[in-house]
């Protein structure tokens, strides 16, 4: 979800813009979708059940629909994401990231509600994937509405799969 870095840790944006001869920039991309905290675990043996496994575990900033807008975002793109996320401190830092990379977030904060986590099990050419969908659930309909009747230059709509997935989201 955060944008990549160069050598020195420097942002390495590119810009997208618009072309020779003050050609009109692209129209805004609106991205529906997840906002995560991933923890994801390269294993260095198989999983062993009900023992210790090695591995090396880092946590990331996720989420389908968050990665999209900040790529989008990288590339130079204009970018807006709509999606949800707790009122809590992994909501905080992912909305931070976000902004940082570019992106424009419409995203709604829920009470209560942890933000996302997926706990990502990696091995060789093989991943599982466990989710906590958290705050996700509480992306609605008019969030997506209230976004596309107030952004005057959006001019593509990305939906990612997962608030399809379930009911709660899938309005």
């Amino acid at each position: 979800m955060t944008a990549r870095t160069g050598g020195d840790g420097s942002a390495a944006r590119t810009s997208r813009g618009s072309g020779a001869g003050g050609a009109a920039a692209p129209s805004r991309l609106v991205v529906v979708g997840d906002v995560t905290t991933d923890v994801v675990a390269v294993l260095a043996a198989p999983l062993a059940f009900g023992s210790d496994t090695p591995g090396t575990i880092r946590t990331l900033p996720g989420g389908q629909g968050a990665n999209t807008a900040a790529w989008l975002a990288w590339l130079g793109r204009r970018v807006t994401l709509v999606g949800a996320v707790g009122d809590d401190d992994a909501g905080r830092d992912r909305l931070r990231e976000l902004t940082a990379a570019g992106v424009d977030c419409a995203v709604r904060r829920c009470p209560g509600v942890p933000t996302g986590v997926v706990l990502v099990l990696s091995q060789a050419r093989d991943r599982t994937m466990v989710s906590q969908r958290g705050a996700n659930l509480c992306l609605d309909g008019d969030d997506v509405v209230d976004v596309l009747t107030t952004t005057t230059d959006a001019g593509h709509l990305h939906l990612s799969g997962y608030p399809l997935l379930d009911a709660p989201s899938r309005a």
